[in-house]
């Protein structure tokens, strides 16, 4: 079932704007629904306020209404079993669970390895700690 997503992240990953780095990105993720949103890295000359492939697809997938990440492939052109950065991570797991499979994948055999969204992100700040923190400012509100 990666298969697809994978197809779909090294499509994306051919229209990377990467002409500082040069290191094209590629992600592609499905819903819990079945939809499919890919996308690309993009950079710019202010380093870092480019974006990454991951956040791109994150954007199509709220742009059409949101959704739950059910999976999502990763692919880059210079390495073997690309991982989402630490900012992506996060944004993933805005959106996932601790078991959604984040599958690494390599530019020309596909997956080489899955993971968790729990292994690439154990201790993720989520809602709930927000909320113990915005509790526990002087005059919160009870």
């Amino acid at each position: 079932m990666a298969d697809d997503l994978f197809a779909k992240a090294k499509l994306a990953m051919r229209k990377a704007y990467a002409p500082y780095s040069r290191f094209p990105v590629g992600a592609a993720l499905r819903t819990a629904d079945g939809r499919i949103y890919a996308g690309c890295n993009v950079e710019s000359v202010s380093f870092p306020e480019g974006w990454c492939a991951e956040t791109t697809a994150i954007g199509h997938l709220v742009m059409d209404g949101g959704g739950h990440i059910a999976e999502l492939a990763v692919v880059a052109a210079n390495l073997n079993g690309c991982t989402p950065c630490g900012g992506c991570r996060q944004r993933i797991a805005e959106f996932a669970d601790a078991d959604t499979k984040i599958h690494l994948c390599n530019v020309d055999s596909g997956v080489v390895n899955t993971v968790t969204m729990g292994e690439l992100l154990p201790l993720v700040f989520s809602t709930d700690d927000l909320a113990q923190g915005l509790m526990s400012l002087p005059n919160a509100p009870s």
